[in-house]
């Protein structure tokens, strides 16, 4: 049990100077040069590069360049949702729960992206928007999930009470978004690469000039969510802070 707590406490300390550096680096302009950067130069090259010429994908193959990136950004803002709300939960500070639910909103942005611009890749591959296929299905309803912590904070009037039941709502949130888009569809037959047996990208046709911009495309839009949500949370602190006085 010793055991235990020691492990607890050495991960709270961790998080606590992991959260220090965060917060010391939103503030500076580095990363937002770099982000702008790799964004200009992935728009650029995703467009310009030659690409693998394989059946039916032939030039729409490029989306990968957008369609994933969406989806890593969503998941940069979500994790760091969830580590704010699990924060509130310690320290009942409202500039937590404002940082969770601003990281939240971001990802529900990127989750939006990620969803339209599969749809457009379905539609030009599968014949259609939507084919009812487990991978889509299973987005749709984490999709929802968390379209329901919004209504959920929106129908809650006391601030602290809505803080903390959205808090632990969204850390239990986090895991089954996680379950249904990633496990459950390779778990049954699908036409999206990487589930139910199909083949993953990088498997077979990732080669060295889609690397050079699949990756930095991976952390431009990563970067570029974050920047999002830390803009909203100061609009949103101060917003809070003037409806205090």
């Amino acid at each position: 049990m010793k055991f235990i707590y020691q492990i607890w406490d050495w991960i709270a300390d961790t998080a606590g100077v992991f959260y220090q550096f965060l917060q010391r680096q939103m503030t500076k302009s580095w990363w937002k040069i770099i982000t702008v950067l790799l964004i200009v130069y992935t728009l650029i090259a995703g467009f310009l590069l030659g690409v693998p010429d394989k059946y039916i994908l032939n030039e729409t193959i490029r989306n990968l360049y957008f369609h994933v990136p969406m989806w890593m950004a969503m998941l940069s803002v979500f994790v760091m949702s969830v580590f704010y709300s699990v924060r509130y939960l310690n320290t009942g500070l409202e500039k937590d729960d404002l940082a969770a639910v601003e990281c939240v909103n971001t990802g529900l942005l990127f989750y939006s992206l990620g969803l339209l611009t599969g749809m457009m890749w379905a539609k030009y591959t599968w014949g259609a928007y939507w084919s009812g296929d487990p991978k889509q299905n299973s987005a749709a309803i984490a999709f929802l999930l968390y379209c329901a912590y919004v209504v959920l904070r929106n129908s809650i009037d006391e601030e602290q009470k809505r803080a903390k039941i959205s808090a632990i709502y969204n850390i239990f949130a986090f895991p089954i978004m996680i379950v249904l888009i990633f496990v459950i569809p390779r778990m049954t037959d699908s036409l999206h690469p990487g589930s139910g047996g199909n083949p993953a990208f990088g498997k077979y046709d990732l080669d060295g000039r889609m690397k050079m911009v699949f990756y930095p495309a991976m952390l431009a839009w990563s970067f570029f969510s974050v920047w999002i949500a830390t803009i909203r949370y100061r609009i949103r602190l101060i917003e809070y802070k003037n409806n205090a006085l």
